[in-house]
């Protein structure tokens, strides 16, 4: 995973804010057909925002920190249903993390 600064969190909230949801995890949770997607967006985008639909709480939190392990994301941030990660891709940077 990549730590992030609390202002390096900031900016990509701000830049992740206008964006919708790449990837929807359904029902079936995380097969290896939506966990292929996802690995995917985070290669050609970097930061990207997915939705669980898990009725759960604690569900959801499950499946988001599983993505997280298994993409080796780090979790920007989860609002309800919808949880932002970033995941540098070190041959094709797209996103420019302030230093700070």
């Amino acid at each position: 995973m990549f730590a992030l600064t609390s202002s390096q969190k900031r900016y990509l909230k701000a830049l992740a804010h206008h964006r919708k949801p790449i990837v929807i995890v359904g029902d079936g949770g995380i097969t290896p057909a939506v966990m292929h997607e996802i690995l995917l967006a985070l290669d050609h985008h970097e930061l990207i925002k997915i939705r669980v639909n898990a009725e759960d709480r604690e569900a959801r939190e499950t499946m988001i920190a599983e993505i997280c392990a298994t993409a080796n994301a780090t979790l920007v941030q989860r609002v309800g249903h919808i949880a932002t990660l970033f995941r540098r891709n070190c041959d094709a940077p797209r996103v420019e993390l302030p230093n700070s």
